[in-house]
């Protein structure tokens, strides 16, 4: 069976992302497909336009991914969490964001293909990069905004998760909450 073919099927004739049934055809996820059909989705002009084309994007047209948040096939969480990382400004996708689950396999291919679209590196105070999955260690008491929780210098933070469209801010749990970090008050653990 074809690479297409089997992407057809998968798909069941439409788009992976939005639903449209014309003008379908292969995408490969960048930064590194091997171009098996795992690596790949199949999708319609409209949205590979908007993908390619960053600034052509129109937000309207990714309400869409409300639905195909839900898919089980791992390259189309992908690509949703990378066009919801992207639009997260206007507000409604990061409310998708925060419901949308990827397990950590998933999450580190979806975090490094927006790290090749050319986004800078995440520095910590010693300006030593930081990765998705790091830990870091707080270098000053922070207040979290919202919170009564006063984070306290010295404090662990697990598992980091990089601000795709911020390279001075990370997100972590810090008893138990999810929080923005800015980089300037962590430093990398060995």
């Amino acid at each position: 069976m074809s690479r297409e073919s089997e992407l057809q099927a998968r798909s069941e004739s439409g788009c992976e992302l939005c639903g449209a049934t014309e003008n379908l055809g292969v995408y490969e996820i960048p930064p590194s497909s091997s171009g098996n059909a795992d690596q790949c989705v199949f999708i319609c002009d409209t949205c590979r336009e908007q993908i390619e084309n960053p600034d052509r994007v129109d937000a309207n047209h990714w309400r869409c991914l409300n639905d195909s948040m839900w898919s089980q096939v791992p390259a189309v969480q992908v690509m949703v969490w990378r066009m919801l990382t992207r639009l997260r400004a206007e507000g409604w996708p990061q409310d998708l964001l925060d419901m949308l689950y990827l397990d950590d396999e998933t999450r580190i291919w979806a975090e490094s293909g927006m790290q090749s679209e050319g986004t800078a590196k995440h520095l910590d105070s010693n300006g030593a990069v930081l990765e998705a999955g790091d830990t870091v260690t707080l270098i000053k008491d922070l207040d979290v905004k919202g919170s009564s929780i006063t984070a306290k210098r010295g404090t662990a933070v697990r598992g980091i998760r990089l601000v795709a469209d911020n390279p001075e801010q990370i997100e972590g749990r810090v008893e138990g909450q999810q929080i923005v970090i800015l980089t300037k008050f962590v430093k990398k653990s060995n």
